[in-house]
Order: structure tokens, then C-alpha cells, then sequence
């Protein structure tokens, strides 16, 4: 296949662009010459000498603007010349998260270069299970892959680092739903439990932290923090019986909380029953208004976190 003088990589999945980059770059001398810009900073000129001028040991040369929206919106015009009659001394490369097909610079690199889709595939199973064989040589089962693409989401990359931690220990070559649930639920349900471990050590700042960066590495957690926020209050519930000598004591929980069990207790003791009640009822609420729709999940766990603070 002929090297195309100007490529957009056009999607919202970073992984996908980083693949068709690589496969792009397969077609070149493996001393062609890679310079990589940031569409963010970078100028027109600065990007077009490059690709007008040959590389530095007369090899092929390959230029990568990342994060090309805002340059190609503030260059279109020249843009649409340029890829009208692009240098044949080098090869452009666009990255971008959009770029509509309406616009007279799509047009254009359509008729002289090359479009790539990098949005995240509709059929997400499909693909985990075409990726799995082609990329680490295993096959994983259909509904292992329907619960890796819920664990996980579109985000290919993410689905491939755990395809390749998966892929490891695969008895035979095979993933199953097990192997999954095993490796995957765990990792972040030990995230979810820190999380947890923060509100139980009466550092609420902290535990909002970790949720914000929990979600932005994996959306689904927001639906199943009440699941783990209950077990919490339930943990909280089980010391407090304790300590009014109607339950089985909190000497069982020790292992779960380690070196912070001295912590948790002391935050048992800020909360004291009317605290854990308030608790038990504010989480309700979250639970309530996410199944109903009022606030999306994430924002009702956060003004979960955010109470506690008042609370404890």
C-alpha cells in the first residue's frame, strides 16, 4: 500500500490512534525520521517546514501533530491549500478527537490522504474478542468479554493492558468469565476499597480525591460505590453493636482495615449511632435520587463524601 502524504487519525480512543499510527509507521524505512508536535503550541509554519523539508539523513520523514483540534481550527484555510498540494518530501499526520465530515478539510484530505476512524468500536465484544486473538493469542469467551466490557468500558487501551495481565495465567489459551471476575473485579474493588478506607479513617478530603480519580479510570464505579459505601456503614454498624455488647465484636474487622484499624475505630466513635443512622440515611438518599435520575451517580457520591465530613 502506497504512503499517503497526509493522514488524520480521527477519534476519541487514544489507543486506536496509537495503533493506526504504528501501522502507519510499518510502511516506512525503519530509519524514517518521527517528529512529534503539539497542535496546542505548535505553528503552521513550524509544522509545514517540517514536512516541506527532507530528513536529516535523506531518509523518509513522518510529522505528528497530537492533539491537532485547535490547529487545524486555526489553520484551516492554509491547511486545505496545503493538502490540496502536499510536499512530497514528507508525510503529515493529524490527530484529532473530531473532524466533521461537512468541513472542506475533511473533503480534502479525503481526496489526497487518509482517514481513520479511532472512535471506540459500537460492538465492543466483538472486538475484545477479535483483540484478544490478534493481539495476545487467546481466545476469551463470549460472556467473559460482555463482563470485561462492563468492568472496564470503551477504553481500549485499558481493555487491552487487562487482555494482557489476563492473557498470562490462561489455562489453555482460554478466558473465561471466572478468570475475569477474578482479575479484573478485584483490582477495582481493592481501588473502591481504599476509597472506603479514607472515610473510615475520618479523612473525607482524601476519599474524595481517590473517588474523582477512581471514576475518571473507570466510570462504572459509580454505580456500584453504594454497594461498597453500604458494606462500609455496615462495618461501622458491626463496631458499634460492639461496643453496646449486642453483636459479635469488632476484633473480626482488624484484618480488613491493618494498620488504620485504630483509625476506623476512632471514626466509629466520631459517628457514634445517630452519626451512622444520619449515614445510613443520606446514602439511601444517593441511592434513591441515582435510580431515579435526579444528579448522575458520581455527583450523588460525592455529596455522600462531602456530608461525611459534616458528619464525622
Amino acid at each position: 500500500m502506497a504512503v499517503k502524504p497526509v493522514y488524520a487519525l480521527v477519534g476519541s480512543d487514544p489507543f486506536l490512534q496509537l495503533q493506526r499510527l504504528g501501522e502507519i509507521l510499518k510502511q516506512f524505512p525503519k530509519d524514517v525520521q518521527r517528529i512529534d508536535l503539539d497542535g496546542e503550541k505548535a505553528g503552521l509554519a513550524q509544522v509545514l517546514d517540517e514536512v516541506r523539508s527532507f530528513a536529516m539523513f535523506g531518509g523518509a520523514k513522518l510529522v505528528v501533530v497530537r492533539d491537532a483540534d485547535e490547529f487545524v481550527s486555526r489553520f484551516r484555510q492554509q491547511l486545505e491549500e496545503y493538502v490540496a498540494h502536499p510536499s512530497d518530501s514528507g508525510t503529515l499526520v493529524l490527530r484529532l478527537s473530531s473532524l466533521p465530515g461537512n468541513q472542506k478539510i475533511h473533503k480534502a484530505i479525503a481526496k489526497t490522504g487518509q482517514i481513520e476512524d479511532c472512535n471506540p468500536p459500537k460492538d465492543l465484544k466483538r472486538w475484545i474478542v477479535h483483540h484478544a486473538k490478534a493481539a495476545h493469542r487467546v481466545a476469551i469467551d463470549p460472556d467473559a468479554a460482555d463482563l470485561l466490557a462492563d468492568l472496564v468500558g470503551d477504553d481500549l487501551g485499558r481493555l487491552d493492558s487487562e487482555l494482557a495481565k489476563l492473557a498470562i495465567d490462561a489455562p489453555g489459551g482460554r478466558i473465561d468469565s471466572a478468570h475475569v471476575s477474578a482479575g479484573v473485579s478485584f483490582q477495582r474493588e481493592r481501588e473502591m476499597w481504599d476509597m472506603t478506607n479514607e472515610l473510615a479513617a475520618g479523612q473525607p478530603a482524601e476519599a474524595l480525591r481517590r473517588w474523582r480519580q477512581l471514576v475518571a479510570l473507570e466510570p462504572s464505579a459509580e454505580f456500584r460505590a453504594v454497594t461498597w459505601l453500604g458494606m462500609w456503614l455496615e462495618y461501622v454498624g458491626t463496631v458499634l453493636a460492639s461496643k453496646r455488647g449486642a453483636g459479635p465484636g469488632a476484633g473480626k474487622l482488624s484484618w480488613k482495615y491493618k494498620d488504620r484499624f485504630q483509625q476506623f475505630l476512632r471514626t466509629c466513635d466520631r459517628l457514634g449511632t445517630a452519626g451512622h443512622g444520619r449515614a445510613l440515611d443520606l446514602l439511601a438518599e444517593v441511592d434513591h435520587h441515582s435510580k431515579s435520575g435526579v444528579g448522575d451517580a458520581a455527583t450523588n457520591v460525592e455529596r455522600f463524601i462531602l456530608a461525611m465530613a459534616a458528619v464525622t
